[in-house]
C-alpha cells in the first residue's frame, strides 16, 4: 500500500482536486486505489451540492496518472504530462455518488502503452458493485514540445 504522500507529488492534481486517498496495489499493468473524497463537501467536482456519477471518469483518470507516474519512476524516469483525449464504452450504474458511505475502489489497467499514448480500461466500485466502467485514451506530451 502507498500512502498519498508517497505519490501525490508525481501528478499535477493538488489540494482537494487530488481525489484519490491511497494506492492499495499496483504493478506495471494495473493499479487499485481507494478514495473517500466523494463524500467531502469541498469536492471541487460537485455541482449544486451533488457529485454526479459521470465524475467517476475523473477518479479513473487520476488513477491512470498515478499509475503512469509510478511506472516511469519504477523504470528510473519521470512521467511526461498526459492529456485525457478520449473515453469509450463508458457505462454508469448510478446517478450520483456523494451520498454513498465508505470508500470508492478505483481500478485501472493499462491495455496499450506506446511512446506517445496509453490506453486504459477502468472500473470504479463501491460495496462490491460496479458504479462505472469504460476505456480511456491518454496522449503524452513529448520531450521538447511546447508546454
Amino acid at each position: 500500500m502507498l500512502e498519498k504522500k508517497e505519490w501525490a507529488h508525481l501528478i499535477p492534481h493538488v489540494g482537494s482536486m487530488c481525489l484519490l486517498d491511497e494506492v492499495v496495489d499496483w504493478d506495471t499493468k494495473y493499479l487499485h486505489a481507494r478514495s473517500e473524497s466523494h463524500r467531502r463537501a469541498d469536492n471541487p467536482l460537485r455541482a449544486d451540492g451533488v457529485l454526479h456519477a459521470v465524475n467517476l471518469c475523473e477518479y479513473a483518470a487520476q488513477a491512470m496518472a498515478v499509475h503512469g507516474a509510478l511506472r516511469e519512476r519504477g523504470a528510473g524516469g519521470l512521467a511526461r504530462p498526459g492529456f485525457l483525449v478520449g473515453l469509450r464504452d463508458v457505462i454508469l450504474h448510478a446517478e450520483r455518488i456523494d451520498d454513498l458511505p465508505g470508500r470508492l475502489q478505483v481500478h485501472v489497467e493499462c491495455l496499450i502503452a506506446m511512446p506517445g499514448s496509453l490506453q486504459y480500461a477502468f472500473r470504479v466500485e463501491h460495496g462490491g458493485n460496479v458504479l462505472a466502467s469504460g476505456r480511456a485514451t491518454v496522449m503524452l506530451q513529448g520531450v521538447g514540445e511546447d508546454r
